[in-house]
C-alpha cells in the first residue's frame, strides 16, 4: 500500500522514498487490526505519521482519503466477486448475502461521507453537530485536502489495485497453508474462505477480529469440502503469518511514533 501513497505524494509534489513510507505502513497494520471500526484506525494514523515526516497536512489528508476510498472500492469489489462465485455454485446463503450487503453499505457510506465532508470544506455544520468537538476537528482536517488530488481517478484506481493485491496475496497465503498441509492448491477455495473471514472480522466489534475471522474462514473451508482439521490448522497458520508475526514490529513502529510526538514541543 506504500506504493499507492508514494504515487499520491509524488503527484502532489511531496515525494517520499518508500523506505520512509514502509514503517508507516507497518504501524498502520497494527492500528487497522487492534482498533475496532471497519479498518478506520490505520487511516487516521496515516495523517499523523505523514505529517511527522514533513508531508504538508493537506497532502497527507488527500493521501488518507484516496487510500480510504481505494481500500473500500477493492473490498466491495472482491466481496461481490465472492458472493457471485458462491451463487454460481449454489453455495450462497441468506446469511452470507446479508453480511456482504452490510459490508457494501459500509464500503459505500464511509468513502461517501469522507468525500462529502471534503466538498463542504469549512462550511458550518448544524448547531447540534457543531457542539461535538471531534466532528468539528474531522471537518476541518478533511477540508484541507486538495480537491484536484482527491478527484484524480488514476490515483484512486492505483490505490484500489494495491489494496486488491493485498487481499489476493493474503488469500493465496491461505492456499499455500492448505498446500503445506497436503491439500491441493485451489485459489478459488482460498479466496472464498479468506473473504468470508475478512468480512466477519470487519463487521465484528472485536480487536484483531479474534475468533470471528477464524470461525468464518474455517466454516467456509469446511463447506467447500476441506476437512475440519485442515481448515482450522490452515486458518491458524494464516493468522500467525499475516497477523501475529507482523504485529510486534507494527506495535513497535506505533510506539516509536508516539514517542516522537511526545518530544515535539507544544
Amino acid at each position: 500500500i506504500a506504493l499507492a501513497w508514494s504515487a499520491v505524494l509524488t503527484k502532489a509534489g511531496s515525494p517520499r522514498p518508500l523506505r520512509r513510507l514502509m514503517p508507516i505502513s507497518i504501524a498502520k497494520l497494527f492500528a487497522d487490526q487492534a482498533v475496532p471500526g471497519a479498518g478506520l484506525g490505520g487511516h487516521v494514523l496515516l495523517v499523523e505519521r505523514l505529517t511527522d515526516i514533513g508531508v504538508p497536512r493537506g497532502t497527507a489528508v488527500a493521501t488518507l482519503m484516496i487510500s480510504l476510498v481505494g481500500y473500500y472500492v477493492a473490498y466491495a469489489a472482491l466481496a461481490l466477486a465472492m458472493l457471485l462465485v458462491l451463487w454460481l455454485h449454489r453455495e450462497a446463503t441468506p446469511l452470507l448475502a446479508g453480511l456482504v450487503t452490510t459490508l457494501l453499505i459500509i464500503a459505500v457510506s464511509i468513502p461517501a461521507l469522507a468525500l462529502w465532508l471534503r466538498r463542504r470544506g469549512s462550511e458550518p455544520l448544524p448547531a447540534s453537530v457543531e457542539r461535538i468537538g471531534f466532528i468539528r476537528k474531522i471537518l476541518a482536517i478533511v477540508g484541507e485536502a486538495p480537491a484536484a488530488l482527491v478527484r484524480d481517478r488514476t490515483l484512486l484506481a492505483k490505490a484500489a489495485l494495491c489494496n486488491a493485491g493485498i487481499f489476493l496475496l493474503d488469500a493465496m497465503t491461505l492456499g499455500v497453508c492448505l498446500l503445506a498441509l497436503g491439500w491441493p492448491f485451489e485459489p478459488s477455495t482460498a479466496f472464498l474462505a479468506f473473504m468470508a473471514g475478512s468480512i466477519s472480522a470487519t463487521l465484528a466489534p472485536l480487536p484483531l477480529g479474534l475468533g470471528s475471522f477464524e470461525a468464518a474462514a474455517t466454516a467456509m473451508l469446511v463447506s467447500l469440502g476441506v476437512p475440519f482439521a485442515a481448515s482450522l490448522t490452515a486458518t491458524l497458520l494464516l493468522r500467525g503469518l499475516t497477523l501475529w508475526l507482523p504485529l510486534l514490529p507494527s506495535l513497535m513502529m506505533m510506539r516509536k511514533g508516539l514517542k516522537t510526538d511526545q518530544k515535539v514541543p507544544g
